[in-house]
């Protein structure tokens, strides 16, 4: 006998036999343990793993327990959620028969009998009539396209009149839901921010809210309050920027994420760079979809092909953005710091190779030390940093050339009455290009400047207000990772200057957007500069990202995402992947 229960607290499936000596039930736990993910065997008879990784495999464990003739029993839960479950996988094969449930006639009369306000753009109405025909699906439309507005379409289409939503989506795309919710459904009660510690986060729940907005890093630490509460009402649940899921299980959003897959009644995931790295981040993402559809590496691209929808900015006929890359040779006290650096980086990654190919992801903080060198060695000043008679050298130099060239370029804009956005990984670069240029009104974004009121004037809100009105105010210095989502540059602002780039293809790509969206008038050109130190770690960063994003343009079939720069002249932690080390190991040979 193998009985099934639900485990309400852990949202987890526990399996129990009566004779833990049966053949099929050592088979059935070894079968687990190597197929399922997180599964713990707690006694000689029972069996816990999360119900998300059991659903995945629950064609293998049938078929153990078939083939040892193993009487099955359920709980009451345990039966409905497979039943529900079974539905899905059910709607899933039809998806990939193509099956329609709306037309798109049916969609605009719908909308507009529910008192959706806003029109929806052909794409915006091609794709919400297919999300609407899915339990679960996904909407990789480029940034500027509108994916909240066909996210809430969806929504409003399906829903009943107590169905509850809960979006996951980072901190700055809030105020987007926010604002796109007021002129969509303006009759329909206000997103609800759950906040703060468990205590706050119970307190907004208890209002009984429709719609509420967490961030990724707070869904994590609250699951049990919010999952209680949904487990009381039907419920849809959006994913904004779904890729920050990618690590899957092995990840603490993943994990927070995946174990609430199999409760809400319509999912969605959300991205305009839905695998920034390689087709493997997709697995997670379409895990949460579909987690009865047991997927892999190999597989995962033909199986979310049928659920994803995709506006291209081809379709948007948005111009493709005029890429270039500038060569800035390094001072020569800089170089030789660079190559003694690169050298000892060497040493260390063939001792890794040799002993544990595992030790290879701290190569990361390797990688991280030469882009510093490479873009800015003064960041090194207050570091560990070994070699001071060296550093000191180059220091004397003054400032590193890619900061001069960057700062000589962004005057020549500002002289042609052009607004700039540069674009930098580090922190105290973003804010020594900002005083550079404070005579051009520069201001700066990263992660240490907080959301609030646009009337505030050290906020994020309020530098991005006075960049787009302020007519002094030429330069704008970010990081992708605080600033690549959830702002719009793009009436004000179309130069985009790169001292500097990490291996992360959605931080690039995201941060390219917002100059580059929905909006632009065709005669007006998108620049974005490259600035590279030849012989460096830059090259490195360049191939990968060009790998990855023209996989991405691949797999989504979107050749507006492929990037091809234009070369000035001859000379030329974050996403860090196994090939991008396998690259950098490359570089640090001179290869």
């Amino acid at each position: 006998m193998l009985h099934i229960r639900y485990l309400v607290n852990k949202h987890a499936a526990q399996l129990i036999t009566e004779n833990e000596h049966h053949i099929g039930w050592h088979e059935l736990c070894r079968t687990c343990k190597e197929a399922g993910q997180d599964v713990s065997i707690n006694t000689t008879n029972t069996l816990t793993m999360p119900w998300w990784s059991f659903l995945s495999i629950r064609g293998p464990i049938n078929r153990i327990r078939k083939k040892h003739r193993l009487p099955l029993t359920a709980d009451e839960e345990a039966t409905r959620l497979l039943r529900l479950s079974v539905a899905r996988e059910n709607t899933y094969r039809r998806a990939q028969e193509g099956y329609e449930e709306y037309t798109l006639e049916d969609v605009k009369s719908l909308l507009l009998e529910r008192g959706f306000q806003r029109q929806l753009t052909p794409q915006q109405l091609r794709n919400v009539a297919r999300l609407g025909s899915l339990p679960s699906g996904a909407t990789f439309s480029v940034p500027g396209a509108g994916k909240t507005t066909e996210a809430l379409a969806l929504y409003c289409l399906k829903k009943a009149e107590n169905t509850r939503l809960l979006i996951v989506a980072p901190k700055n795309a809030f105020a987007a839901w926010e604002e796109t919710l007021e002129i969509c459904m303006p009759e329909s009660p206000k997103v609800v921010r759950l906040r703060g510690g468990s205590r706050a986060v119970n307190q907004a729940l208890l209002s009984n809210p429709h719609i509420m907005v967490i961030t990724y890093q707070q869904l994590s630490n609250v699951l049990p309050e919010v999952a209680s509460y949904l487990s009381t009402v039907p419920f849809y649940m959006y994913l904004d920027e779904s890729h920050r899921i990618k690590r899957g299980n092995d990840g603490v959003y993943g994990r927070a994420v995946l174990s609430l897959s199999h409760l809400p009644e319509q999912k969605l995931i959300m991205s305009g760079t839905p695998l920034p790295n390689s087709t493997a981040d997709l697995i997670s993402q379409f895990n949460f979809l579909y987690p009865e559809v047991k997927t892999d590496s190999e597989s995962v691209i033909e199986y979310i092909r049928p659920v994803y929808v995709r506006t291209t900015k081809n379709e948007l006929g948005l111009p493709n953005p005029i890429y270039s890359v500038t060569p800035v040779q390094m001072s020569p006290a800089q170089r030789r710091l660079y190559n003694l650096m690169r050298d000892e980086e060497l040493r260390q990654a063939e001792i890794f190779l040799a002993r544990d190919r595992n030790k290879l992801r701290s190569m990361g903080r390797s990688a991280l030390r030469l882009l510093q060198v490479a873009s800015n060695p003064s960041l090194l000043v207050n570091s560990d940093f070994k070699h001071h008679e060296l550093l000191k050298d180059v220091l004397l130099e003054g400032d590193s050339p890619k900061i001069n060239y960057v700062c000589v370029r962004a005057r020549q804009l500002a002289s042609e009455g052009k607004k700039v956005i540069i674009w930098s990984t580090f922190v105290e670069s973003i804010e020594q290009i900002a005083t550079r240029l404070s005579d051009l009104g520069a201001d700066y974004i990263h992660g240490g400047v907080d959301s609030g009121s646009e009337e505030d004037s050290d906020t994020r809100e309020a530098k991005i207000k006075r960049f787009h009105y302020d007519p002094n105010c030429f330069v704008l210095v970010a990081n992708p990772a605080a600033a690549g989502e959830g702002i719009s540059l793009h009436t004000v602002c179309h130069h985009a200057i790169y001292v500097d780039r990490s291996y992360n293809a959605a931080h690039f790509l995201q941060s390219v957007d917002r100059i580059h969206r929905l909006g632009l008038s065709p005669d007006i050109e998108t620049h974005v500069e490259l600035v590279i130190a030849p012989d460096s770690i830059d090259q490195s960063v360049e191939r990968r990202l060009s790998d990855k994003i023209n996989r991405m343009s691949q797999v989504l079939n979107d050749p507006s995402i492929m990037i091809e720069p234009e070369y000035a002249d001859e000379e030329i932690e974050s996403g860090f992947s196994e090939q991008d080390i396998l690259d950098f190991i490359n570089h640090l040979r001179g290869e």
